[in-house]
């Protein structure tokens, strides 16, 4: 019988789902929630609270207990009013894509939701999921903003696209909910799994006279400067470190720079998704290690660089990469 009816209820779903999208389009970024398009329904417990407020009102009329019927119609006006400021939670908030996060395949990838209320008053308990069940929950100060992130399974590399999620509120009492479906065109990139270690990079060069920006070499030490994001862990100088005195990377001169080339045609025994996941190793090994590391694909070609930056471009790059036209 749980079946049959799970059947229904998906059916049901996507029917309505259907009909929402049909009834709105794509919705443009950002963009202000209006109370067209607003749904709102009773919840489980607002349910409940109507069956009491019938059986008072049946059992005030019958006994003529005034008193109950007041009581009754008081707690009526309390319902309407609840419902009336859950909608009003809702309508004229905005909202826009502030981020994307990428990952790896097997893991998630992360949309970062803004929202700003130009309101006087406060938007608390704001839902954020993809399907029913809410999977962030933030509060929007007055005249201010909130930042929510959704997570999406990453199950294939390239774009993850985020084609709909839901705004919803419970907000207050929980009597009431309501919720707006937004239709986006967001898309964040999902990297290719690595490949286990073991294979040796080919193609291995040096660079004698530091001509790396960020990759100086251990000859002559030439001082401290501030910690970057993407300087090798090796670099830095713990001790002034542990002496307070913050983060700081060794700098040194005359300098040999361990540089590579990761070549598409230098793994010709491997297939495609089976390359791009070696060279993904290769990528993150030599980044780690803090080396100087070019990507050479069929239409593309990155040069030689350090950093976090281009760390993300050559995944980005081995992400992006489609057969059919062999294009990166």
């Amino acid at each position: 019988m749980a079946r049959p009816l799970a059947r229904l209820r998906s059916a049901l779903d996507a029917r309505v789902q259907a009909w929402i999208r049909r009834r709105q389009g794509i919705d443009p970024d950002p963009l202000r929630l209006d109370r067209r398009r607003i749904y709102i329904l009773p919840t489980p417990l607002g349910i409940a609270y109507a069956a009491m407020l019938f059986a008072m009102v049946l059992g005030g009329m019958n006994y003529g207990n005034n008193l109950g019927l007041g009581l009754a119609f008081l707690l009526v006006s309390l319902g309407l009013v609840v419902m009336h400021h859950c909608h009003g939670t809702l309508s004229g908030l905005r909202l826009r894509l502030a981020a994307t996060e990428s990952g790896f395949v097997g893991s998630e990838v992360g949309f970062g939701i803004n929202f700003e209320n130009t309101a006087l008053a406060p938007r608390p308990r704001i839902e954020l999921g993809v399907g029913r069940e809410p999977k962030r929950v933030v509060d929007v100060p007055a005249g201010g903003t909130a930042t929510a992130e959704l997570s999406v399974p990453a199950t294939r590399r390239g774009r993850v696209r985020l084609e709909r999620f839901v705004v919803a509120t419970r907000h207050p009492l929980g009597l009431f909910r309501a919720w707006a479906v937004v239709h986006c065109e967001y898309a964040a990139i999902a990297w290719p799994a690595p490949a286990e270690r073991g294979r040796v990079p080919p193609g291995i060069e040096t660079d004698t006279g530091g001509a790396q920006e960020h990759a100086q070499g251990d000859h002559d030490f030439a001082g401290l400067r501030p910690f970057q994001p993407g300087d090798s862990l090796r670099r830095i100088a713990w001790k002034a470190y542990a002496r307070g005195q913050g983060l700081h990377t060794k700098q040194y001169a005359g300098t040999d720079v361990v540089s590579h080339v990761f070549d598409w045609d230098s793994l010709p025994a491997l297939g495609t998704e089976a390359r791009l996941a070696q060279l993904c190793r290769w990528v993150l090994d030599a980044h780690e290690q803090g080396e100087a590391f070019g990507l050479r694909l069929p239409g593309v070609t990155l040069e030689p660089n350090v950093g976090t930056a281009h760390r993300e471009r050559c995944l980005d790059a081995l992400a992006l990469f489609e057969v059919s036209d062999g294009r990166a």
